[in-house]
């Protein structure tokens, strides 16, 4: 399990700081000309940063992985990866297409992440 959070934050780290980049400088031409550009750019970069929080999240839950199997701990894991790619997505998914309908979507992402966070708090209160 500690390799699979370790990689899944790797792999997320690096992501978020290549689509926060790509966000901030490539992205702004293509919206400039929508009237809405300022609202998809806030989509993006809350994106972005909830996406980066939770791949360094995903290294904290990695460094407890080692300590042995803990299911609240996996669940964590779980949820802060499913998190990531319901809230995160969903915004990134709005942003490039204005479809904002997807935006449906975005809570359950949220509510993932806190899962993810819960988990944690259960893992370390039970140590």
């Amino acid at each position: 399990m500690q390799k699979f959070l370790l990689g899944a934050c790797a792999i997320n780290g690096f992501l978020a700081v290549a689509l926060g980049a790509f966000g901030a400088h490539g992205l702004k031409g293509y919206l400039a000309p929508l009237s809405d550009a300022a609202k998809r750019l806030e989509w993006w970069q809350t994106a972005a940063q909830y996406h980066l929080f939770h791949a360094l999240a995903l290294g904290v839950l990695a460094s407890w992985a080692g300590r042995g199997d803990d299911r609240a701990l996996q669940l964590a894991g779980g949820a802060m990866l499913a998190g990531i790619v319901l809230f995160s997505g969903s915004l990134y998914a709005m942003t490039i297409t204005g479809q904002t309908r997807l935006g449906i979507v975005t809570p359950f992402g949220g509510l993932a992440l806190l899962v993810g966070w819960g988990s944690l708090l259960v893992s370390v209160l039970r140590r």
